[in-house]
């Protein structure tokens, strides 16, 4: 089954860093991380009740520690994109969807919060596999953290143990620095270059790839580029291992 962690990016009160520990225990979840939060202090403690444990043992790292140890990354947002056109923040999906998505797996699934005045910014998002939203009413859509962490926890709760194994974090990034190195060869625009990748990393972080499915479609690549160009010697890349 996949091993979900909570993740609070740069949270501001010590008292929603409490509340948040309890209700992720609420649900079933112990394994908070936090990412340069502030000071936590007796008020975290009160506001955590009898989930002292998971703030005790909460993890404090940075977040490329996140990313490295993830299979998959969800970047929760509020605001969302209003076309396809403006990948950063689209496709979203709902927490009922996202449990559809990650229940079938094995690995570590990471659901970022952002801070809790601005969220998460641009460039952390860009870095998440997929996008999750919450709906709420346009007369008044903010959420506040622990609420929006309770309801996906609870859509989350109870999921049956998964099938097979994810291509790890490092195998996907090297996958994406695989492809990055193909649009060189094909001369794409360098100007489109952020937007492709941004895409990209959004259609292949829903997609689950196994090992075997990341490293495929490394040779794909391979055998695309011996036929673009046959004196490129491609079959002494790191990633030939991966095969």
């Amino acid at each position: 089954m996949p091993h979900v962690r909570i993740v609070l990016v740069e949270p501001i009160y010590e008292g929603n860093i409490g509340f948040s520990a309890r209700v992720m225990k609420n649900f079933g979840f112990t394994d908070l991380v936090l990412i340069n939060p502030c000071k936590i202090g007796n008020e975290a403690y009160a506001r955590a009740s009898h989930a002292d444990d998971v703030l005790t043992h909460a993890t404090t790292c940075s977040f490329h520690d996140v990313i490295t140890s993830s299979h998959i990354l969800i970047g929760t947002t509020g605001e969302i994109s209003k076309s396809v056109c403006h990948s950063m923040r689209m496709p979203y999906f709902v927490p009922g969807e996202i449990r559809t998505m990650i229940e079938d797996i094995e690995g570590t699934v990471s659901i970022l919060f952002g801070r809790e005045n601005w969220g998460l910014n641009n460039e952390e998002i860009r870095q998440c596999d997929i996008i999750c939203t919450i709906p709420t009413s346009s007369k008044y859509p903010i959420i506040n953290l622990s609420h929006a962490i309770g309801i996906i926890c609870y859509e989350l709760a109870g999921i049956c143990r998964g099938e097979y194994p994810l291509a790890t974090r490092e195998e996907m990034d090297h996958l994406y620095h695989h492809i990055n190195e193909y649009l060189d060869l094909i001369g794409h625009p360098s100007f489109k270059r952020i937007m492709t990748m941004t895409l990209i990393r959004r259609i292949l972080g829903r997609s689950k790839l196994t090992i075997r499915e990341a490293s495929t479609l490394h040779g794909l690549l391979r055998r695309s580029e011996w036929h673009i160009d046959p004196n490129l010697e491609k079959f002494n890349r790191t990633n030939d291992r991966l095969i």
